[in-house]
């Protein structure tokens, strides 16, 4: 739920309506340092302490564990998401990229949303450009932000980062959506960043020139697609400050969260967007 490639099939799955087609295993940084396999969220929710429960597909206890029970096993490293054929027991795919673009089409027989379409063919070539500009600046742009060693290469990645989101705010200007009035598999991978930006990458990553919430579009961007039906119950944002701030990455060694900028809280994310009037379409279940 931390895991922002991770974030982006979870929305996908989420809004295609696969919920018993297709089943969530969620993992969670366990003990160990490795991933394992966590209770629902209604079972967190419970407020009971909760040891690790077991993939669905297998009943193993940690991610690394399913990989390696594939023909041949694996010694690779163990990421998410990954795609799991529960029937011939192997790894289908573990690139985030292709992982929603599967989602989105090879399970319409099954989805309780068949008809809703995150890829038009019409629309490939855009949401390709799309996807290279965001990608390279922006998605692994904070990662390079905030991984980088030495002062040159940290100015390097931030003028890159900032100057694709100026581009892509001012594009917003007059777009609802990046492909027009389309809602896209491009809008979902730069949701997932623009979520974490204000409470993690701007603190943690140093990615500080500005704020997603001072941006004159970006901000109400990100509230309409929180907004589309079933999306905001994909965005754990206790999950994602956990897992930066206390697990995953060595950036802050006190341990110490930060308190939440406002535009991160639930209420805010909430308040009325004006992107409509961009756009005469709606996403809708």
């Amino acid at each position: 739920m931390a895991c922002p490639w991770a974030h982006r099939a979870a929305i996908v799955h989420s809004l295609k309506g696969l919920h018993e087609a297709v089943p969530i295993s969620v993992a969670a940084p366990g003990a160990t340092g490795l991933w394992e396999f966590s209770p629902t969220q209604q079972q967190q929710q419970s407020g009971a302490r909760l040891a690790p429960t077991l993939d669905r597909a297998n009943g193993q206890k940690r991610l690394m564990d399913v990989y390696k029970s594939q023909s041949g096993g694996y010694n690779g490293r163990s990421t998410v998401p990954m795609m799991w054929d529960a029937t011939q027991k192997r790894v289908l795919n573990n690139e985030s990229a292709d992982i929603i673009e599967i989602l989105n089409s090879e399970f319409n027989h099954l989805a309780a949303n068949p008809n809703l379409d995150l890829s038009p063919a019409n629309l490939k070539e855009e949401m390709a450009q799309w996807n290279d500009r965001i990608y390279r600046d922006i998605n692994n742009g904070v990662y390079r932000c905030g991984f980088a060693q030495s002062q040159e290469a940290y100015e390097l990645a931030v003028e890159s980062l900032f100057a694709a989101l100026d581009e892509v705010d001012a594009h917003l200007a007059r777009s609802r959506y990046l492909c027009g009035e389309v809602f896209t598999l491009a809008d979902v991978r730069l949701f997932t960043t623009l979520f974490r930006f204000d409470p993690v990458y701007n603190i943690l990553f140093k990615c500080s020139k500005q704020k997603i919430a001072e941006y004159a579009h970006l901000g109400e961007y990100m509230r309409d697609v929180y907004q589309i039906p079933c999306v905001a119950s994909t965005c754990d944002l206790d999950a994602i400050m956990f897992g930066y701030y206390k697990v995953l990455f060595p950036l802050n060694p006190g341990g110490i969260s930060p308190a939440v900028p406002r535009v991160a809280d639930s209420r805010v994310l909430l308040e009325p967007h004006h992107r409509h009037e961009l756009s005469a379409s709606v996403v809708t279940q």
